[in-house]
C-alpha cells in the first residue's frame, strides 16, 4: 500500500492508502451520513423517558449540556484530520500521539462503541417495525410480536444481516439512499414536535414551559447530571462518521470537519426544540403519557404517536421510527468497518480485515464481521439483560466518553509544539478539545462507580454487579487483554514498525 503525504508539508508519513473510492461524498453528502447515524429520531424516542427519570424537568438543560464537550472534542478532531485525514481517526490519531498501546485501546473502545449502538438500532427497529405492522392490520397481537424474546432476536438477526448487505455494496448506494430516509424522518419529526405544542394546552399532563429548564445547576446531584449526561452523549454520539469517510470525502482534509460541525448544530436545534415540545405536551408523571412512566420509558414515541399525531398520522411516526433505525444501522458501519480497516492495515488486528472488495470498494471482510458481531452481541444482551436497550444506551456512554476523551487528549499533546505559535492554534488544538476531554473524563469516572450497582440503568445484574458496568467497564478490560495477546503473537505495531508516533507533530501551512 501506498504511503502518503502529509497535507501541509508535503513530506512522507506512515500513513497509508486503503484502496477505499475516493471523492465519492462531498459536504452536504458528509452532513448527511452524519446525521444519519445520529439517529436523532431513534435517539429520542429510546432516550427522552430515561433522562426524564434521571433529571426531571431539566432533560432540554442536560440536552444543552451534552452538546458542549461533544462540540469541543469535534475541534479536536476537526483539527486532526487536517494534518492526518486517515479513516481510522481516533485509532490512527492516538497512536501517533501517543504510543500503540494507546492507540490500540481507543480503537477497541470505538469499536464497542459501534457494535453496541448497531445492536440496539437494531432493537429499536424491531420494536417499531411490529409497531407499524400492527397499526397498518389493526392487530394488536402483531403488535405485540416483538416483545417475545425469540420472535425480537430472530428479526433483529434478519435487520442486521439486510444493514451488513446493503453496506456491503458500497458507499455511493449508501449515500443515495441516505437523502431519502434522513430527509422523511426529520420532516415526521418536525410535525410531531409542532403537533405536540399546538396540543399542550389541552393534553392531561402538559405543564407550560419555564425558563428554568434549560439550566442544568437546577439538578439536584452530580451523579444525577452525570446520568443525565451520559445518555445525553448517547444521542449525539455518530457525529464522527463525517470524519471515519475521510479518505472518500472531497477535500479531505476540510470538509470532514466543516460537516461533522454543521452536522452538530443542525441536531442540537432539533433535540431541544423536541424536547421543549414534548415535555410541555406530555409533563413528567409517571403514569399514563408521562415521560417518566417506566413502562414506556425505553420508547417513548410508541406511546406519544397516537395521542400527538391521531390515528391517521400515527403511522408516520412509526414509519420514521424504523427509518431512522434502520438508516442509523446501516451508515454506523461506516465507521465500525473503517476502524477495522486501518486496525488491519497497520498491523493492529487480523490483516483479512484490510481486505477492500475490487469493485465496491469497501472494507469487505470487516463488513461482514462487524455484522457478525452485532448480530452475537445483541442475542447476548437479550439473555442476561432484562432490558437490553436501556443498558446497552448507559454502557455505550462510557464508550464514548472512553474514546472521544483519548481522541481530544491526543489533539493537545499532539500539536503540544504549536500552541503559542498563535492565538488561533492555542485555542482550537489546545484549550477547547482539553476542556471537552476534561468533561468526558469526569463523566466516565463518575459514570464508571454509579454502574457498580445493580440498580442503575434496568436494574439486572452479574453476579452481584451492574450489567451496566460489566458490559462497559468489562468489555474495556477484555480489550487490554486482547491487545496483550495480539502483542505476543504480532508484536510490529506495538514496536512502531507500521505507524510510528510522530514527535513533533506535523505542521499544517494555514
Amino acid at each position: 500500500m501506498a504511503v502518503g503525504q502529509d497535507r501541509g508539508t508535503g513530506q512522507q508519513t506512515d500513513l497509508r492508502t486503503k484502496g477505499l473510492s475516493t471523492n465519492s461524498v462531498g459536504l452536504l453528502a458528509s452532513v448527511v451520513l452524519g446525521v444519519s447515524s445520529i439517529a436523532p429520531v431513534y435517539a429520542l424516542t429510546a432516550t427522552l423517558g430515561p433522562t426524564v427519570t434521571e433529571v426531571g424537568l431539566q432533560m432540554p438543560a442536560i440536552f444543552l449540556a451534552g452538546f458542549l464537550p461533544m462540540l469541543l472534542v469535534a475541534y479536536a478532531y476537526r483539527e486532526l484530520n487536517r494534518v492526518a485525514p486517515d479513516c481510522g481517526t481516533s485509532f490512527t490519531w492516538t497512536t501517533k500521539a501517543f504510543n500503540p498501546y494507546v492507540g490500540w485501546l481507543c480503537g477497541w473502545g470505538a469499536l464497542l462503541a459501534t457494535v453496541i449502538v448497531l445492536s440496539n438500532l437494531a432493537g429499536v427497529a424491531v420494536s417499531f417495525f411490529y409497531l407499524l405492522l400492527g397499526e397498518i392490520t389493526g392487530s394488536e397481537s402483531v403488535a405485540t410480536l416483538g416483545d417475545d424474546t425469540v420472535v425480537n432476536a430472530l428479526t433483529c438477526v434478519a435487520f442486521v444481516a439486510v444493514a451488513t448487505w446493503v453496506t456491503y455494496r458500497g458507499v455511493e448506494a449508501t449515500k443515495r439512499v441516505q437523502y431519502v430516509l434522513v430527509g422523511f424522518q426529520m420532516a415526521v419529526l418536525a410535525v410531531f414536535a409542532v403537533l405536540a405544542l399546538a396540543k399542550a394546552g389541552s393534553a392531561p399532563g402538559g405543564i407550560p414551559f419555564e425558563l428554568s429548564w434549560l439550566d442544568p445547576t437546577a439538578i439536584t446531584s452530580f451523579s444525577a447530571f452525570t446520568a443525565g449526561l451520559s445518555l445525553s452523549l448517547f444521542i449525539y454520539w455518530g457525529w464522527d462518521t463525517c470524519l471515519t469517510v475521510n479518505e472518500e470525502t472531497a477535500g479531505s482534509a476540510r470538509t470532514p470537519g466543516r460537516a461533522a460541525l454543521l452536522t452538530m448544530l443542525v441536531i442540537i436545534v432539533t433535540y431541544v426544540g423536541v424536547a421543549i415540545a414534548v415535555q410541555m405536551y406530555a409533563g413528567i408523571g409517571t403514569e399514563g403519557t408521562g415521560l417518566g412512566n417506566p413502562d414506556t420509558g425505553d420508547n417513548v414515541f410508541a406511546a406519544l404517536a397516537g395521542p400527538v399525531m391521531g390515528p391517521g398520522l400515527a403511522f408516520l411516526l412509526f414509519l420514521a421510527v424504523v427509518a431512522s433505525s434502520a438508516s442509523s444501522l446501516q451508515t454506523t458501519f461506516l465507521p465500525t468497518t473503517r476502524t477495522m480497516l486501518a486496525m488491519g492495515t497497520y498491523g493492529a488486528l487480523p490483516q483479512r480485515l484490510a481486505e477492500v472488495h475490487p469493485r465496491f470498494r469497501v472494507p469487505s471482510t470487516a463488513t461482514l464481521v462487524a455484522g457478525a458481531a452485532t448480530a452475537a452481541f445483541y442475542v447476548g444482551m437479550t439473555i442476561i439483560s432484562e432490558n437490553v436497550l436501556i443498558d446497552t444506551i448507559y454502557a455505550l456512554g462510557l464508550m464514548i466518553c472512553f474514546y472521544y476523551g483519548l481522541t481530544a487528549y491526543a489533539c493537545v499533546w499532539y500539536f503540544r509544539h504549536e500552541l503559542r505559535r498563535s492565538a488561533r492554534d492555542l485555542v482550537f488544538k489546545g484549550v477547547l478539545p482539553l476542556l471537552g476531554a476534561l468533561m468526558l473524563t469526569a463523566v466516565f469516572v463518575q459514570t464508571a462507580v454509579d454502574t457498580l450497582d445493580p440498580a442503575y440503568g434496568s436494574g439486572s445484574s452479574v453476579f452481584g454487579i451492574g450489567s451496566v458496568f460489566v458490559v462497559g467497564i468489562g468489555l474495556l478490560l477484555l480489550g487490554a487483554v486482547l491487545m496483550l495477546v495480539w502483542r505476543a503473537r504480532h508484536p510490529e505495531f506495538f514496536r512502531g514498525q507500521t505507524l510510528r508516533v510522530d514527535t513533533p507533530s506535523l505542521v499544517l501551512d494555514e
